[in-house]
């Protein structure tokens, strides 16, 4: 019979992870329950009563603000910033496959926004484009501050995929008479695709709950990061926690999408 015996590192470890869980999931778990607060509850524990009123309130603009408004800004820039990450970074990952001149220096000034503050190039686009007599809105200046933020993850992780691609199926398909075009479309990019799924992902995600980075850029109307913060200085209600539960689980059904396509892209791949 074998002993199962612990180690003290495995006890440290699993402390930990239970810590983080608690961390992760139980605001969460707070707000999923608090957003079906009774029509006469508060903000804390104890429930007084189950209902969906403080939903039905959510979407009343007089309430809580242009939730609605806000949710189709933020959803289109997001659309927007994955379509651009996804495109650029491929290319950018096609492009570094070949040494060029100057390919180091255009590498570190394409992830140089990493280290740099986000507040910083949110106040900084936002100055320019008033300097030059445009005024900022979420579909331009705030467009491209999320790009210096999505970007630089989307060229990595292509960087990643790509030194991990072997040349040799690109080698075949030409010697069998593909031409460039042919090779890419029916061998390069079926390859890839799981991983442009999930750079697309990336970039929708990182635009979609963006805050440093738009507030500065956005212009008059607010996306929903920046309706929720407002929120939380205006309203006593469990509608914030309503608010909370409908975009958790709209990110949860993106998330759950995603992988969906990619794990229909792997079975379509397989059976090819």
């Amino acid at each position: 019979m074998s002993h199962d015996k612990r180690t003290l590192e495995f006890y440290v470890l699993a402390a930990f992870f239970a810590v983080f869980v608690l961390f992760l999931y139980g605001p969460l778990s707070a707000i999923l329950i608090l957003s079906f607060q009774g029509e006469n509850g508060g903000l804390t524990f104890p429930l007084n009563g189950v209902s969906l009123h403080w939903f039905g309130n959510l979407f009343e603009r007089q309430a809580v603000g242009d939730f609605g408004g806000s949710f189709k800004r933020s959803f289109t820039l997001g659309l927007m910033v994955m379509i651009v990450t996804v495109v650029v970074s491929l290319l950018a990952g096609l492009a570094f496959r070949r040494k060029f001149h100057g390919a180091t220096a255009l590498f570190y000034l394409a992830v140089a926004s990493l280290v740099v503050p986000s507040i910083i190039i949110s106040l900084g686009i936002g100055v320019v484009f008033q300097q030059i007599g445009f005024r900022p809105a979420w579909y331009t200046s705030a467009f491209g501050a999320h790009l210096t933020w999505t970007l630089p993850f989307g060229v990595l992780i292509m960087f990643a995929v790509f030194n991990r691609f072997s040349p040799a199926y690109e080698e075949a398909a030409r010697d069998l008479g593909a031409t460039s075009w042919q090779t890419f479309a029916h061998v390069v990019l079926p390859m890839i695709a799981p991983s442009l799924i999930g750079v697309g992902l990336f970039g929708f995600t990182l635009s979609y709950d963006e805050f440093a980075r738009t507030l500065m850029t956005s212009g008059t109307f607010n996306t929903l990061p920046l309706e929720i913060y407002g929120m939380t200085t205006n309203v006593t209600t469990p509608v914030l926690y309503a608010l909370g539960t409908v975009t958790t689980v709209f990110s949860f059904l993106v998330i759950l999408l995603t992988l969906g396509a990619i794990v229909y892209v792997g079975r379509r791949r397989a059976h090819a």
